[in-house]
């Protein structure tokens, strides 16, 4: 979790706040999951808390698989977002806001997120933008080079939709050649582990057709050594 003096407050309190809980001044209202973030107030709020805040920055957050995403249009109007791997979800660019805990650390050939060693598509070296923040403080010491100027923020003009992404829908890394992937989210580490195993089974078979078992080599020269039978003379 990152809590830096260096970061904005709107940016900390987006790393870190618990969307898509019910709305406590709605929770008798249908559709009262908190999935839009007030950049000026620095608070999350439901679809009935709109009216007060129609005239600030507003970020509509969606879930897919209990993981908060943006969409990537929106995000590349607040920082920079150059290296963080993007995902399509029903046709629209949206990138992680944090890092997933991933069930087993794979570390083989590929390409992997510079912060968490999340497994990625080429180039990109972070799976999130809280991963890339992550990295920026650690190595740039600040954001400031990174943060734009936005003071407006609309949310999308399709309207605001209840941000829940079913796993029937397609994620998979943007530029993906494959026309779907895992419904859990995780199909780049799949894809990694395919790589990885396929290039192994690879120079496993290259060794064994360079070598030759000895005892059959033996046995083949002895055969030949061996005269040819012949008859008995009387």
């Amino acid at each position: 979790m990152l809590i830096s003096s260096h970061l904005p407050r709107w940016l900390q309190v987006l790393l870190t706040e618990k969307f898509f809980n019910a709305c406590v001044i709605h929770e008798e209202a249908k559709k009262n999951e908190k999935n839009v973030y007030c950049l000026d107030c620095c608070i999350s709020i439901c679809p009935h808390c709109l009216s007060p805040h129609s005239s600030h920055r507003l970020l509509q957050i969606r879930r897919y698989v209990y993981h908060d995403v943006i969409r990537l249009d929106d995000a590349t109007k607040l920082m920079d977002c150059a290296s963080v791997q993007s995902y399509i979800i029903n046709s629209a660019k949206v990138i992680f806001i944090n890092q997933r805990p991933q069930t087993r650390q794979f570390r083989g050939s590929g390409n992997f997120c510079t912060t968490c060693d999340r497994c990625l598509q080429h180039p990109y070296l972070f799976c999130s933008l809280s991963c890339k923040i992550d990295n920026l403080l650690r190595t740039e010491y600040g954001l400031s080079k990174f943060l734009y100027d936005c003071n407006y923020l609309p949310l999308p003009d399709v309207g605001l939709d209840d941000g829940l992404v079913t796993p029937e829908w397609v994620l998979e890394p943007s530029g993906s050649t494959k026309t779907s992937s895992g419904s859990d989210g995780y199909g780049e580490e799949a894809w990694c582990r395919a790589l990885s195993c396929t290039a192994t089974t690879e120079i496993v078979r290259k060794k064994r057709s360079s070598l030759t078992c000895p005892s059959v080599s033996g046995s083949l020269m002895n055969r030949r050594k061996k005269p040819p039978h012949r008859a008995p003379l009387y």
